[in-house]
């Protein structure tokens, strides 16, 4: 369920904000164009917003902005400090993770995540899909930004570069973490009752938009 990577996040809250905008070169690629991730993914949601892996609160933020009512879901005790500070009270963010959660009292239009849903093996994104399949109503969204993958041939290939450039800890993650391809990930969409379109946004994140049918 992606709980086995929080001791990595209690470490990470601190110096997050300064990887996702360039800071550490070993990672720039992934965050390239990290704003407009965001803003990507705040556009194409509507209504009620429920956000998984909140983190330090930048997407929420964005939400935020556009006037979203969102209810956030992190695990880590340490992100959930920081977007609280950064958000105020503008947001209710709760512990919980993309399986185990309180749902909201509220009707959800739209489910949003960044840079988080492959902390989930594929058996775990089925069931956490099919979950939200039960409650999201026919016209109701998915929009995750995340690392997915073309192929698996295209996976190997992102390892091997990543090891040719010395980027040890990327290769370490791409190798450790739960990357899908698109292949994977539409047949379980469409086996849970949604269309779904990707838009690439640089060489490792793709914007997945799922509408409910």
């Amino acid at each position: 369920m992606g709980r086995e990577f929080n001791e990595l996040f209690e470490i990470w809250a601190d110096s997050y904000d300064m990887t996702v905008t360039g800071h550490d070169e070993e990672y720039k690629a992934v965050f390239q164009n990290y704003d407009d991730i965001l803003k990507l993914v705040a556009e194409k949601s509507v209504g009620n917003v429920l956000e998984f892996g909140v983190g330090t609160g930048n997407l929420t933020k964005t939400l935020l902005e556009k006037g979203h009512l969102v209810f956030g879901i992190e695990p880590s005790a340490s992100m959930r400090e920081i977007a609280i500070a950064k958000l105020g009270s503008e947001v209710s963010i709760a512990d919980g993770d993309f399986i185990q959660f309180k749902m909201p009292n509220a009707k959800i239009d739209t489910i949003v995540s960044s840079y988080a849903f492959h902390h989930l093996t594929d058996d775990e994104k089925a069931n956490a899909l099919a979950i939200y399949s039960k409650f999201l109503q026919k016209g109701g969204k998915i929009v995750f930004a995340d690392t997915i993958f073309e192929d698996e041939m295209a996976y190997k290939k992102m390892i091997e570069d990543a090891k040719e450039k010395g980027y040890s800890n990327l290769a370490n993650d791409l190798q450790s973490e739960y990357y899908t391809t698109k292949e994977v990930l539409s047949d379980i969409l469409k086996e849970n009752g949604f269309t779904v379109n990707y838009i690439r946004c640089n060489d490792f994140v793709l914007v997945m938009e799922a509408i409910k049918i």
